[in-house]
């Protein structure tokens, strides 16, 4: 009998992978059946290398055309790899170009990449220059209208904190229990032609950030004021925000545990 807890023990294992990916040519991250996932790619690598179907979780759903450099993703095993920078290689090798698993990890069954996450850190880009970027085109938003950076920093400030973001969610977004979240961190900053929009929070509405930033860009081409920030939020109505910027300028940098 202790010996098969034992060996149940040792069963009850998953890797945790940290993955990074360009959203460009994905459906987003979920499975779909009308299109390519990062999730059906990912899922399909790990069947081949570990020779079994797997099911795996993430940390959040980015959504069409969304990019990461710090996506977390659980996958149960029946037990643990004998090599696992060989299964690192091997998971490299089987993925396409724009996915790559950067690490990988044993971890305890009970770890769920989603519920144990104590905050997510979005970036979103703003190409600012009077031309397009051959480079940044997948990667930031090309803004050749002139910005007001600092209006768009102050107003963005006006984040932080615990808030009811309803204002900032999709319309078509299924029913959630709550829309408040908390803000750690709202924050704008250039670097050179870039305007670099930072926001960390314990979780995330769905399009909150791309409905933020889009809001921010009138704020900053002098439509609204930056005081309109506290306004859109007291109203929790998504008509008095501003349109969704598109999904290409948004990465999901980091996932805090």
């Amino acid at each position: 009998m202790v010996r098969a807890r034992a060996l149940r023990r040792r069963e009850a294992l998953q890797l945790k992978l940290l993955v990074e990916y360009d959203g460009t040519h994905y459906l987003g991250w979920q499975v779909q059946p009308d299109g390519p996932t990062v999730q059906a790619e990912l899922e399909r690598a790990l069947a081949i290398a570990l020779r079994e179907p797997v099911r795996v979780r993430a940390a959040g759903r980015t959504d069409t055309g969304v990019h990461a450099c710090g996506q977390v993703v659980a996958v149960p095993v029946s037990r643990p790899p004998d090599d696992p920078e060989k299964l690192l290689r091997s998971l490299n090798a089987l993925t396409p170009q724009d996915i790559a698993i950067r690490d990988l990890a044993v971890v305890d069954d009970a770890f769920d990449p989603r519920r144990h996450a104590r905050s997510r850190l979005y970036e979103y880009r703003i190409l600012t220059a009077r031309t397009p970027s051959a480079f940044w085109h997948r990667y930031a938003w090309h803004h050749p209208v002139p910005l007001d950076a600092g209006a768009m920093a102050t107003a963005a400030a006006a984040l932080v904190g615990e808030h009811d973001f309803a204002a900032f969610r999709a319309a078509d977004a299924d029913p959630v229990r709550s829309t408040v979240r908390r803000v750690d961190v709202s924050e704008l900053v250039r670097d050179g032609e870039l305007l670099v929009y930072r926001i960390e929070a314990t979780a995330f509405l769905k399009h909150m950030v791309r409905n933020v930033v889009g809001t921010l860009g009138e704020i900053g081409r002098g439509e609204r004021s930056a005081g309109a920030m506290a306004e859109i939020l007291a109203s929790r109505d998504r008509r008095c925000a501003g349109p969704t910027a598109p999904p290409h300028g948004l990465v999901l940098v980091a996932v805090r545990y």
